[in-house]
């Protein structure tokens, strides 16, 4: 099949093209990008006033698949995905069971085959069960497929454990994905730490929680020579950690989440449930910092941390309700208005950041327009207004802190090996 996609803004990084040009597809590559292309296609598709960009690629998707069906599915987080513009997920291993043996991360291809829609990357369990004790067969893992490993939603505490898994990382040539949170600071807290907690009488996360166990991986992961990316950073502290360890390491990679560089603690109300993530939202000297991050590119990544969980489980009040929301449907809208409207990100560094680092990181061939490469594609309108609605999701979950915002940038079209997954926003 042929498709021939008209007058679109071509934004790629890697050939630092940002320029109005049509791109052809034929079958599952990309077959011509120049101006003027005349041939029969199977489907034109007019993308006049819209950024035509690489296939954008999510290194943190809980997809809750196998175990907790009730929150969400690989199908329906593949649909989510496809709606937000992501052409390649990374699921994390905190399922159940969790993904720590070839026959899980099997499991999690054959049902994304099936679904048909995005490309999903299982991510391993560190140890066996995610309980912390004994490694799982990492390398097992790695002949079944997985992209990295991680205990996200938990964090090592032990340290000789985490240093041999990133020994083991060094010699496999892995990534470590770090959830960084010390389990004895944070001491059953639910929000972040300062003046908001105290009113609200809950009790506080610390700065200190995250930013103790940041370092500690970084010195470990560059002692060990591994790889590590940092998961949801938070922080002014983390981010200024990483910024100095970016001065002795080239593998130390970092992410941070739309939620992050959006809202503050101020927002937190005992009676949304829809605001309590982790780690939490911090106060505004920590979104500030995170903004010159990723103007200044020490931060390489956004990712969602879609973190889907039933409406009951969201009602039980902010102390007993788990931590999380969805994200992959409002990534795109929110990066661009609280970053590419405001000039702290060009729409090429947004691409960047949501696109062609996450390649490189994962080492796969994506994150690029260019003649010959997949046809993974995301067609964006950066400039439409609308309000988001959690009602009109695809995910399973409808737990964002965002429904009713007004924001700017929809999804139009999702491409993946040049198949139109999304059709004019329409799956």
């Amino acid at each position: 099949m042929k498709v021939l996609i008209k007058s679109g803004r071509i934004i790629d990084p890697i050939s630092k093209t940002d320029e109005v040009k049509d791109l052809l597809i034929n079958g599952s590559k990309i077959e011509a990008i120049e101006k003027g292309i005349n041939v029969d296609a199977d489907k034109v598709i007019d993308a006049e006033g819209l950024w035509i960009v690489p296939g954008l690629i999510d290194l943190h998707v809980h997809l809750r698949e196998p175990g907790f069906t009730h929150k969400e599915t690989i199908e329906t987080g593949s649909r989510s995905a496809a709606k937000g513009g992501f052409t390649t997920i990374c699921c994390m291993p905190n399922t159940n069971p969790a993904i720590d043996n070839r026959e899980t991360v099997e499991y999690i291809y054959n049902k994304a085959k099936k679904a048909g829609l995005v490309k999903v990357l299982p991510i391993g369990a560190v140890t066996k069960g995610q309980v912390g004790e004994e490694l799982a067969d990492i390398a097992e893992m790695i002949e079944a497929g997985i992209c990295g490993i991680s205990e996200d939603g938990k964090t090592i505490m032990d340290n000789d454990l985490m240093k041999k898994a990133l020994e083991i990382c060094a010699e496999l040539n892995l990534i470590m994905f770090s959830h960084c949170e010390d389990h004895d600071l944070v001491k059953g807290g639910v929000m972040n730490a300062g003046k908001r907690a105290e009113k609200l009488g809950l009790k506080g996360i610390s700065d200190e929680s995250e930013e103790v166990i940041v370092k500690r991986d970084i010195e470990l992961a560059i002692k060990a020579n591994a790889k590590l990316h940092l998961c949801h950073l938070s922080t002014k502290g983390s981010v200024e950690i990483l910024r100095e360890a970016k001065k002795k390491s080239n593998n130390i990679t970092a992410e941070v989440c739309p939620h992050h560089f959006t809202l503050t603690d101020d927002v937190v109300t005992l009676e949304n449930t829809n605001t309590k993530m982790n780690p939490p939202l911090r106060g505004h000297k920590d979104v500030k910092e995170i903004k010159k991050g990723l103007k200044d590119g020490t931060i390489d990544v956004i990712a969602t941390d879609h973190a889907p969980h039933h409406v009951n489980e969201k009602n039980m009040g902010y102390e007993k309700a788990p931590f999380g929301i969805v994200g992959l449907e409002t990534a795109v809208a929110l990066t661009i208005t609280e970053l590419v409207d405001t000039g702290v990100l060009t729409p090429m560094e947004m691409v960047e950041k949501m696109s062609t680092n996450p390649a490189k990181i994962l080492g796969i061939t994506a994150g690029e327009l260019a003649v010959g490469k997949p046809a993974d594609i995301t067609i964006i309108d950066p400039n439409q207004k609308y309000k988001i609605d959690v009602n009109s999701f695809e995910s399973m979950s409808k737990n964002s802190p965002f429904h009713g915002r007004e924001v700017r940038g929809r999804v139009k079209y999702t491409i993946v090996d040049g198949k139109i997954i999304l059709d004019n926003e329409k799956l």
